[in-house]
């Protein structure tokens, strides 16, 4: 789960990667971790641009892509062609309801290198997603 974190803490996280800190990366990763709705880059961009006139689309494209080779987010396609970003890199699983288009993160511990994988392989990283219909759309 992600912690929130000060524009500071930000910057500090940022500098420690070997990221210049400037303030669309810093609105951008300030984003991320308070919503964590698994959102494109153009969900970003539409959300920032608003209060910070001079981004562009290529920044929150570039700045990304900087953060996920750095290892600050993961990426997730969870539906054909569409890159999802996730400032929380904990190990979970993705579940997008197929009513209303929600992407949840399950927590449930699984181990995959216990419970999945054959002997002598050795799990390195993961990434799970599910579909379904989520609690709320099942209730109605």
């Amino acid at each position: 789960m992600i912690t929130q974190l000060t524009k500071q803490e930000i910057a500090d996280k940022l500098n420690s990667n070997k990221i210049r800190p400037s303030l669309p990366r810093i609105a951008i990763y300030d984003y991320l971790l308070k919503n964590p709705i698994h959102p494109t880059a153009d969900n970003i961009y539409t959300a920032l641009a608003p209060t910070i006139p001079t981004l562009s689309k290529t920044t929150v494209y570039n700045t990304l892509k900087q953060f996920a080779e750095a290892e600050l987010v993961i990426t997730l396609t969870i539906e054909d062609g569409e890159l999802r970003f996730d400032a929380d890199t904990t190990s979970h699983i993705h579940f997008k309801c197929s009513k209303c288009g929600k992407v949840f993160d399950i927590y449930e511990k699984i181990d995959l290198e216990e419970e999945i994988l054959p002997k002598g392989f050795q799990l390195l990283k993961s990434q799970t997603n599910l579909w379904g219909i989520c609690r709320d759309c099942g209730n109605r």
